[in-house]
């Protein structure tokens, strides 16, 4: 199903940012990044500011369309139509970030077994190996208040957050954001797996060597300043989505 057949009012630009979101859904599904129905991943239409798009509520993650996602504002209400209703209290704490920064287009929030149980160890992710030092002071913590209903959170998720790209809301879950789908994926892909590590180094009882602070704070400035660090985040894009396209190419209509 193309965008003109299906979506005649849904500007290229908007349609190219649904493919692109369904397209995440799917590979969460994946990757087995899900809970069910619950938890979001939200995208800024690029042409329509104040706008945004969520999952349609209900839908299995692996079941979500470019054409089935449902157009809402930044307090969660439906500003399209639309056959499918959202959860609003499930955008607490996208509508949180995308209202505070510009540059948080793409938000990705996962209730993955690692990430929640990384979520509730005391020192949270620890610098255990290569792919976990990505995050070295790159990641941030938000200390759990409840279910994310309360509005008045929303200012201390982000004063939470920061500058960094990633959030561990301790004892809940994960979350990332970032400019583009695959730079929000990108992150929290390698979140995830950096949980998954993580999980399985303390479930052997060993003891655990750490990366010295001096060590692992050098391996995140070579993440930071990797030369074609944006080619190699496409090219990891585009592997992505040659997959998606073998497994679950119904992401498009």
């Amino acid at each position: 199903m193309t965008q003109s057949a299906s979506q005649p009012d849904i500007s290229a630009a908007e349609w190219q940012t649904r493919v692109e979101l369904a397209a995440c859904y799917r590979l969460a599904a994946q990757y087995r990044m899900t809970d069910l129905i619950y938890t979001h991943i939200t995208a800024r239409v690029p042409d329509a500011a104040g706008h945004f798009l969520i999952n349609p509520y209900g839908f299995r993650w692996e079941e979500i369309t470019a054409s089935s996602l449902v157009k809402i504002d930044v307090e969660g209400k439906k500003v399209c139509n639309s056959p499918h209703g959202v959860n609003p209290a499930g955008f607490t704490i996208h509508s949180a970030i995308h209202r505070a920064s510009h540059a948080a287009a793409w938000v990705m929030h996962t209730h993955s077994r690692a990430g929640v149980a990384v979520s509730c160890m005391e020192e949270g992710l620890l610098p255990l190996n290569q792919i976990s030092l990505q995050f070295y002071d790159r990641v941030s913590y938000h200390d759990f208040e409840g279910i994310a209903t309360n509005l008045e959170e929303r200012e201390r998720i982000v004063a939470s957050l920061g500058d960094n790209p990633a959030l561990i809301l301790r004892n809940h879950g994960l979350l990332t954001t970032g400019g583009t789908a695959a730079q929000m994926f990108n992150n929290m892909f390698y979140l995830e797996r950096s949980c998954e590590i993580q999980v399985a180094a303390l479930s052997t009882g060993q003891p655990l060597r750490r990366v010295p602070d001096a060590l692992a704070r050098h391996v995140a400035q070579q993440y930071a300043g990797s030369m074609g660090e944006e080619d190699d985040m496409a090219l990891e894009w585009a592997a992505h989505l040659r997959l998606l396209d073998n497994v679950h190419p119904g992401y498009k209509d």
